[in-house]
């Protein structure tokens, strides 16, 4: 998966493209690959049909010549508006965008109960809702209801985009 994941990824950014996330699902039958624009004008400026079928012919081509690689489909499209964030350009890209995030590992927090009680109460945290204010030294800075969350990229087991309409 590793040497494919790199083979696709150098095929795609040599058209002009990034790769967002590649699947491979149906015991390896059907190849998914998501692509954005390299460099894209604006947040509207998203991929078309013409660039899903540039990128097709040319993954078809090279996919062709390694013969160890095997798949019945290839399916080559946008990442939506629902986007995965994955990597730390995307998440620098991204500021201020609101998106969802799933921990491997759960924070806990300590949340009072109300002040006249004053009782403490431990909670874990996997899931976040919030905007992207930052990242730094591999920290995401989030920012949600509750408070600003500082979260360890390497803690994030997935991570989408959550646009508000």
């Amino acid at each position: 998966m590793k040497d494919l994941n790199s083979l696709i990824e150098t095929s795609v950014s040599q058209l002009g493209y990034v790769l967002v996330d590649l699947e491979i699902s149906n015991r390896g039958k059907v190849l998914r690959v998501f692509i954005d624009k390299k460099n894209p004008v604006d947040i509207k400026d998203s991929v078309n049909i013409d660039d899903c079928v540039l990128v097709s012919n040319q993954l078809g081509n090279l996919l062709a010549v390694e013969h160890d690689i095997e798949y019945d489909r290839m399916e080559v499209s946008s990442p939506g508006m629902d986007r995965v964030v994955k990597k730390e350009e995307d998440f620098l890209r991204f500021i201020g965008e609101r998106a969802t995030i799933k921990l491997h590992v759960p924070i806990i927090e300590t949340l009072v109960s109300s002040k006249a009680e004053a009782k403490e109460e431990k909670v874990t945290k996997k899931n976040f809702v919030g905007f992207i204010r930052g990242l730094q030294d591999g920290i995401l800075i989030l920012e949600c209801e509750s408070g600003i969350y500082r979260i360890a990229l390497t803690n994030i087991d997935k991570s989408r985009l959550n646009p508000v309409f």
